[in-house]
């Protein structure tokens, strides 16, 4: 499943939010992020960052043959769009976040020592 990212927004913060974190594998080429589904390693979501896309799928398991990259991996399907729903909806908060800026905080009566102390 392929994302865009908007111009204003970095991918890499918009995944970072949405619980991924950097994939470390010496045999591959091009850096990678994922997030569990479980307390395993696989099932995970699986995303490359392409310039302002996202491309995600869903590894089901690890790759069944040595010195192969394959692996049975879900571009589509109802849990691919799922998750892609979620990441699409926190990058709207990101943007919202980015250009109305966070709510201001409620101002609290500045008191001295005491007050603190007392109420």
């Amino acid at each position: 499943m392929k994302m865009p990212v908007s111009s204003g927004m970095n991918p890499i913060d918009v995944i970072r939010r949405a619980g991924y974190g950097q994939v470390r594998d010496q045999r591959a080429t091009e850096i990678s992020y994922a997030r569990r589904m479980g307390s395993g390693i696989y099932p995970r979501f699986h995303i490359y960052i392409n310039g302002q896309e996202l491309n995600m799928h869903l590894d089901q398991k690890q790759a069944s043959y040595e010195g192969v990259s394959a692996h049975s991996g879900e571009y589509d399907g109802e849990t691919v769009e799922q998750e892609g729903r979620r990441i699409m909806e926190i990058m709207a908060k990101l943007h919202d976040e980015r250009f109305s800026g966070p709510a201001p905080a409620p101002e609290q009566e500045k008191g001295g020592f005491w007050s603190k102390i007392f109420g």
